[in-house]
C-alpha cells in the first residue's frame, strides 16, 4: 500500500482483491486507518484552494502538546504550484506540525496575506523562518533584481565596487510603500523573522568557492577532484548542498590545500 501510494479507498479495494484470491490471512485488516484522521480533521478547514488549521490551541491539545508560541517557529515554503506552512520546534526535539497547505496557491504577496489571516497569525505571533524569497513577500518587498533587496538594511545591489568592502550599511527603519523597493505594508514584524542557518551556509560556501574559481587555485582544483560527479558549471558557481558542505568542513586535506589568504577567509 505504501509503495504503490494508494489512496484509502484503493488500498481497501486492493486488500479485498487479495483476500478473494486467498493471498492474505483471515485476520489481516486493511481498513483500520479509514477513520484515523477524523480526530484531527475537525481542526482543519478547506476554504477554496487552501486547507488550514482553524484552531491551533485545540490541535496542540489533541496532540497532547503544550502550545507556547515562543517555543515554535512558523516555517513557510512555496513554489510556483504549492504553498505550505508548518510549525517547527525551536530545538528540533519535537516533530513538525503542518497547519496549512495548498496545491493551487502560488507564491505571491496576496496569497501570503491570505495564509496568515487563515491561521490567525496576529494572535499567536510566532517567529518566522523561510528562504529569502518568502521573507521578501512577507515584508512586501519588490521582487526581481531590485536596488534595495534586503529587508534589514539599505544594501545597494548595484554598488558593485562597494560589495565585500563596505561593511556597515544604513539600517532600514521604515517600510513606506513606494520607497526603497517596498511595494506594500509589511505583513509581519521584521524582528519576528529568523534566517535559516542552512541558507547562510550555502551563501558563504558559494561566495568562497566562486572566489577560488576565478583564480583557479589549488583549493578549487581539490574540490574538482573531490566531487568528480559535479558539473563544471555548478563548481564554478559554488552550488553545493548541505551534505557536501559537511564533507568539506571535515576534510583536513582541503584546508591544507588553501593559501594563507584563503585559510584566513575559511
Amino acid at each position: 500500500v505504501r509503495d504503490l501510494t494508494l489512496s484509502k479507498e484503493k488500498a481497501e479495494l486492493f486488500g479485498s482483491r487479495l483476500k478473494q484470491k486467498n493471498l492474505l490471512a483471515t485476520n489481516v485488516k486493511v481498513c483500520h486507518y479509514r477513520k484515523r484522521n477524523l480526530q484531527l480533521a475537525t481542526f482543519f478547514t478547506v476554504d477554496g484552494p487552501l486547507c488550514y488549521c482553524n484552531d491551533i490551541s485545540g490541535l496542540f491539545e489533541s496532540l497532547s502538546q503544550p502550545h507556547e508560541p515562543s517555543e515554535w517557529r512558523l516555517f513557510i515554503d512555496s513554489s510556483k504550484r504549492s504553498l505550505k506552512a508548518v510549525l517547527l520546534h525551536k530545538g528540533n526535539q519535537k516533530p513538525c506540525i503542518p497547519i496549512a497547505h495548498s496545491v493551487h496557491l502560488s507564491e505571491t504577496h496576496e496569497n501570503m496575506k491570505i495564509l496568515l489571516e487563515a491561521i490567525n497569525y496576529k494572535t499567536h505571533q510566532w517567529n518566522i523562518c523561510g528562504d529569502l524569497k518568502v521573507i521578501g513577500m512577507l515584508m512586501s518587498m519588490q521582487m526581481g533584481f531590485t536596488k534595495f533587496c534586503c529587508f534589514l538594511c539599505l544594501w545597494d545591489s548595484r554598488a558593485v565596487t562597494e560589495h565585500y568592502v563596505k561593511r556597515d550599511w544604513d539600517q532600514r527603519n521604515e517600510y513606506e510603500p513606494g520607497r526603497n523597493s517596498v511595494e506594500n505594508i509589511p505583513l509581519v514584524d521584521p524582528q519576528k523573522i529568523f534566517l535559516p542557518p542552512l541558507h547562510i551556509k550555502l551563501g558563504l560556501m558559494k561566495n568562497f568557492v566562486k572566489a577560488m574559481g576565478k583564480s583557479n587555485s589549488a583549493g578549487f582544483q581539490y574540490l574538482v577532484e573531490k566531487f568528480p560527479k559535479m558539473s563544471a558549471a555548478k563548481l564554478k558557481e559554488g552550488i553545493f548542498v548541505g551534505p557536501q558542505i559537511r564533507q568539506v568542513l571535515r576534510d583536513i586535506n582541503f584546508k591544507n590545500s588553501l593559501t594563507d589568504e584563503e585559510k584566513e577567509a575559511w
